[in-house]
């Protein structure tokens, strides 16, 4: 086999490959569990932030 041919054969395999995942990724039953993780970082414990900052160590 030539090199060239491989070459080509390995560029289709991971184009083929790179458009599953990107149809998979954006497919309609996927939207709602990567809605719910985007949403993850935004979810913030009971704690308010002022009570967090009183905790830290005074520096120096």
């Amino acid at each position: 086999m030539d090199f060239g041919l491989i070459d080509i054969i390995w560029t289709v395999v991971v184009m083929i490959l790179f458009i599953g995942i990107v149809i998979w990724a954006y497919s309609g039953k996927r939207r709602k569990a990567f809605d719910e993780a985007a949403r993850i970082p935004l979810e913030d414990d009971d704690r308010p932030i002022a009570e967090d900052s009183s905790k830290e160590k005074p520096h120096g």
